[in-house]
């Protein structure tokens, strides 16, 4: 179900990823992290790196303004099938997943439907829930994409479901703890279903 755009300005992509990344550290100095900024044509593939009493993350930041990242989407041409060669969706999230370290973290910023005056929806998930999360959208889109909320009908029962990113990746103080310490980690949150996208588009993201 897709969200009601809002009317702001369009930038490009790369001022949006800039803004992004200072919005990210901005939330990040918030909650107490002292931050570092990557710049420079050979920067790693991390934006930021945030540290607090010697416990450090580092922070690749992506931004969006259409509901969805592409984050393995470079890999395809990489990753096909011998034989047919169609690109192996599997093959390429894995190979995404393969480039990240220890201690990473993504911050996906989303600006669709969001005014000039409200912080973008912010999440922060681990390179491995991500691709977990892609490989269960690519089973029902056929695309190796992150999407923040998607319809999809189920084959078997012909029952249309919405999906959308677990509720428990939405920035905050408890989301950044159980990331820096996973292991003090009991449970993860199911994933939110059946939201309406006014009930999504309206998250108030407090640091």
């Amino acid at each position: 179900m897709p969200h009601q755009v809002a009317s702001p300005v369009k930038p490009g992509s790369w001022p949006m990823t800039v803004g992004a990344a200072g919005i990210a550290a901005a939330q990040f100095a918030r909650c107490g992290f002292d931050v570092m900024i990557q710049a420079g044509p050979d920067k790693p593939w991390y934006d930021l790196v945030v540290t607090k009493s010697g416990n450090l993350l580092k922070i690749g930041v992506k931004a969006s303004e259409n509901g969805h990242w592409r984050l393995a989407e470079s890999y395809l041409f990489r990753a096909v099938h011998a034989n047919t060669k169609k690109p192996d969706i599997p093959h390429a999230i894995r190979m995404w997943l393969d480039t990240h370290g220890e201690r990473t973290v993504y911050c996906l910023v989303q600006f669709e439907g969001v005014t000039l005056n409200q912080l973008p929806r912010i999440y922060l998930a681990t390179p491995g829930e991500i691709a977990r999360r892609m490989r269960e959208g690519a089973e029902r889109t056929g695309e190796p994409v992150l999407h923040e909320q998607y319809d999809w009908t189920s084959p078997e029962t012909g029952i249309t479901a919405i999906e959308a990113l677990p509720a428990s990746w939405l920035f905050s103080m408890e989301r950044i703890q159980e990331l820096l310490f996973p292991q003090n980690a009991h449970s993860t949150a199911a994933p939110v279903r059946g939201i309406g996208s006014a009930g999504l588009r309206e998250a108030v993201l407090t640091a």
